[in-house]
């Protein structure tokens, strides 16, 4: 992520309330699943994933590449082929994945953007939702086409929909960074607006991570 100071364009048209983004968990779902999504600087994914209820951990780290265990500085390079990821780990007895593809469509970042969120531009900002399995590829295309039928965006959805062939976790100092450091200007200017939609349109969703 560059240290560039600049509000965050953040996408959120009031016609996303229509696309039923609140479908709640399923009935005997399992204790622990496993979702990962790629959407620009993995500071404010991981940020806005950590304020969800039913997330039991949210992790910044790096997926859809060719070189295994890369560190920070191999990812911007862009020679690797990763994008920066958050592997969000949550209780689908509580949120559901098609309210985890809500949240991250419409809050966590632009789907509109391609190779770039924001100030940040290169591959390893691109927008992807990883799959791991079948069930995961069905449902996030269908929303994906859904968003798209209603017009949601004013621009084409370029959020690519990919299996998950790996992740790898990111260094220490990129964890919890938002938590850690709220005051700093990449953060305030660009990811803490993010929360504020968070609590506006997902208000049952809505919590603050323990220690805030």
């Amino acid at each position: 992520m560059l240290p560039i100071l600049l509000a965050a364009a953040l996408v959120v048209p009031p016609s996303l309330a229509t696309t039923s983004p609140t479908q709640g968990p399923a009935p005997g779902a399992a204790a622990e699943a496993t979702a990962v999504f790629a959407g620009g600087c993995f500071w404010g994914v991981e940020g806005v994933f950590e304020h969800l209820r039913g997330v039991k951990s949210a992790t910044a780290g790096y997926a859809g590449g060719t070189v295994a265990s890369p560190s920070y500085e191999q990812v911007s390079s862009g020679s690797t082929g990763h994008a920066e990821s958050v592997r969000v780990v949550f209780d689908p007895a509580q949120i559901s994945y098609k309210q985890l593809l809500a949240v991250f469509f419409s809050v966590a970042h632009d789907p509109t953007e391609r190779n770039r969120q924001g100030p940040d531009v290169g591959t390893q900002y691109r927008s992807i939702v990883f799959y791991a399995n079948d069930e995961e590829k069905r449902e996030a295309e269908a929303y994906v086409a859904e968003l798209t039928a209603k017009k949601v965006y004013p621009r084409p959805i370029v959020t690519e929909i990919v299996p998950l062939r790996g992740f790898y976790q990111a260094e220490d100092y990129h964890q919890g960074y938002m938590q850690r450091h709220p005051h700093q200007p990449y953060i305030v200017f660009n990811d803490a607006p993010k929360l504020v939609q968070l609590e506006r349109q997902f208000p049952d969703l809505y919590r603050k991570p323990a220690g805030t």
